[in-house]
């Protein structure tokens, strides 16, 4: 059987951090935390120009001006290993690198146990499989995109209202048999309710993923990949320019799922990281516990 298709749980150890571990930065940055599924912010600066690219786990990071000092947007592996990290600066001239160390600090994610009623959705068969590996591949080709020609925003608002009915970074059974921790903010809504488009970007994928269900992939800019599943319908095709406010689909329940909801994710350099760190500081409560 291949290895990532069935998404064998990656376990973090340590102890649970208190939700106000979580910092606050500016009103332009997203809030950090430098756990595993977190934003590291990392200040590179003061000057007239950008001093550099910042790269992480090989994979390009944000850097972005907040009033006078730059700073890169470091997204964190839900699977990294906690403690010191380094990401690599290479300066604007090309004339000299060095490493932005950082510590990843330990978070017991909490566990949660689904029943799906289709069991070829928790062991899928050797066609499955194939067609797992393709659809990866345009997983990760959408996620890994690196765009200087948008900008994305650094606050969002849910693209759906709702309660939030499954959080960030839960780890996850199905049918009592352990998978990949959860990597979104799954919103609970009925079938048909729209999907609202939280900020301005690209359309770089849409289509039926095995698992993922009717899915939308938006680039806004500088490493910043928003994907949405589980639709019942999609409204937008790969290519289209499209405004904050746009309509992508509406909600279903397609896929691997236990009801209609929305699953929305928040790729940083290629890191699925937590959307609530995107969220205005009054929306950054806790998730409702749900299904």
């Amino acid at each position: 059987m291949k290895r990532h298709a069935l998404g064998l749980l990656a376990t973090v150890l340590g102890a649970a951090l208190p939700f106000a571990a979580v910092r606050s930065a500016a009103p332009s940055l997203p809030a950090e935390s430098r756990v595993p599924g977190g934003i590291a912010l990392i200040e590179l600066g003061s000057t007239a120009a950008e001093p550099g690219q910042v790269f992480f786990n090989g994979h390009r990071t944000p850097v972005v001006r907040s009033g006078e000092i730059w700073t890169a947007v470091v997204g964190i592996p839900l699977d990294i290993v906690p403690g010191p990290q380094a990401a690599r600066f290479v300066r604007a001239d090309g004339q000299g690198t060095r490493d932005l160390a950082f510590e990843v600090t330990p978070k017991l994610y909490a566990e949660q146990r689904l029943t799906v009623q289709d069991q070829r959705q928790v062991d899928p068969n050797e066609a499955d499989l194939e067609r797992i590996d393709r659809e990866q591949a345009r997983i990760d080709r959408a996620l890994s995109i690196f765009s200087t020609d948008l900008t994305p925003p650094w606050q969002m608002t849910t693209p759906v209202p709702g309660r939030r009915s499954s959080s960030f970074g839960l780890r996850r059974f199905f049918n009592g048999q352990s998978r990949k921790p959860h990597s979104g903010m799954d919103i609970a809504a009925p079938t048909g309710t729209p999907i609202v488009n939280p900020a301005a970007g690209r359309v770089v994928e849409a289509g039926d993923f095995f698992f993922n269900g009717n899915t939308v992939f938006v680039d806004h800019g500088l490493g910043v990949v928003t994907m949405y599943c589980h639709l019942s319908r999609i409204d937008v095709k790969p290519g289209e320019t499209i405004a904050a406010g746009r309509q992508l689909g509406l909600v279903g329940a397609t896929g691997r799922v236990t009801g209609p909801h929305l699953h929305w994710g928040i790729g940083v350099n290629r890191a699925m990281v937590d959307p609530v760190l995107f969220l205005p500081p009054e929306a950054q409560a806790p998730p409702a516990a749900g299904r």
